[in-house]
């Protein structure tokens, strides 16, 4: 480890602080990405179920937004809602027991309680406030808001004292630090799983890609000839389909599979056509590398031409394979994105793609809470990637150094 942070391309990487700060950024969201990864697997998919719960009413603002007196209104009627359905069921005490909204959820009264607390002077708050045209022309309306929030809402909690007050957990908080989508989901909780997606894509993929790439370029390179010629014919052939339709004609082929509705097509589509461009690089890089002396003196020497190749001719391609990497990490995650904005990508779990697509109508109404935070997420990595790429090059491409 000390002889690699000697390397002078490594401590020209360090000294770059912006590499840096993107590295410590990528870092981040690799540990959430494993976080939740791990989560997953052995805590039985409680991540992914705590993004699919409703944790309060629909299309709520972030903590620190205003809220305008309508919302404040409606906030407090999908609550009363809710109690008031349940208190029509055919077993009112266990209805309520059910209700919970992430951490939150009624004081544990008896049905008779809730009634005489809650429900019926809510109901007559209600009645009047539906007669109300303008609230916020009409004083006592502005009241009776008031009240009817602190019979409905202020009754539900993480917690509650015995006079039935309730106070919010700091969970539930998080929860609802950046709002919730359409169906009432934690923004937050699903953009935070999003990151396991992302990282999961981009890694495989750009992993897969890059080997592939590598390989065959440089041996299209390095032997040239007919290997040369078949490498050239097999990625002129795939660049010339489109992933999109590639992806397509991929998903069609897996539907009715075990792994349909799985990441496993997308996966497919990416290494199928994103190796070409590792492929091309380091073929070209390759054909310039055997003509240099080191590697005429190998083979001189008696090296098998496959020893001279992975031993002496790829590991000279590294910075080209760092790069394509990073890259390509950049490419797969814009390309998820785009590909569940159409709906052909990521069908069975959250990812900054799927929820800017359920922002659809939610940005016609003027919320933009949940397009901005999977946007946000989406930009913050893709920019450190893109720093890190240019800082790669800058340290490692021989041109450079």
């Amino acid at each position: 480890m000390a002889k690699f942070l000697q390397q002078r391309g490594v401590k020209k990487l360090l000294k770059d602080r912006l590499a840096v700060w993107s590295m410590w950024v990528i870092g981040l969201y690799l540990v959430v990405a494993v976080v939740v990864l791990v989560g997953n697997v052995f805590l039985g998919g409680d991540w992914k179920r705590a993004t699919e719960e409703r944790v309060g009413p629909d299309n709520v603002p972030g903590l620190w937004s205003a809220v305008t007196t309508e919302d404040r209104l409606e906030h407090a009627k999908f609550y009363f809602d809710s109690v008031d359905k349940a208190s029509r069921s055919s077993d009112p005490a266990g209805a309520y027991a059910a209700l919970q909204w992430g951490a939150d959820r009624l004081p544990d009264w008896s049905a008779e309680v809730i009634e005489r607390e809650i429900l019926e002077p809510a109901r007559r708050l209600n009645e009047e406030l539906s007669e109300v045209e303008e609230l916020d022309d009409d004083p006592e309306a502005l009241v009776k808001v008031d009240r009817l929030e602190a019979l409905v809402r202020g009754r539900i909690g993480a917690s509650h004292d015995q006079a039935g007050a309730a106070s919010t957990s700091l969970g539930q908080r998080f929860r609802l630090l950046l709002g919730t989508d359409r169906q009432g989901r934690s923004i937050l909780l699903r953009a935070i799983y999003s990151t396991k997606v992302a990282v999961q894509i981009g890694v495989i993929s750009a992993l897969i890609s890059v080997l592939i790439g590598t390989i065959l370029g440089a041996a299209a390179g390095y032997f040239g000839g007919v290997v040369d010629v078949c490498v050239v014919w097999l990625y002129s052939t795939f660049s010339s389909i489109p992933w999109i339709v590639l992806l397509m004609v991929l998903a069609s082929a897996f539907r009715g599979s075990s792994v349909d509705g799985t990441l496993i097509p997308v996966y497919a589509a990416f290494c199928l056509s994103f190796w070409i461009s590792p492929c091309r690089v380091v073929r070209g890089e390759v054909m310039k590398l055997k003509e240099l002396e080191y590697v005429q003196a190998a083979s001189a020497i008696g090296f098998g031409r496959a020893r001279i190749l992975f031993k002496h001719v790829i590991p000279n391609t590294a910075h080209l394979m760092f790069i394509n990497f990073s890259l390509l990490f950049i490419g797969a995650i814009k390309a998820e994105v785009i590909l569940s904005f159409l709906g052909l990508g990521v069908k069975t779990e959250p990812s900054w793609g799927v929820m800017i697509n359920h922002a659809k109508s939610e940005v016609l109404n003027g919320f933009f809470w949940q397009i901005g935070t999977a946007t946000a997420f989406m930009v913050v990595l893709v920019l450190a990637f893109n720093t890190l790429s240019d800082a790669l090059q800058d340290a490692f491409d021989p041109k450079h150094v």
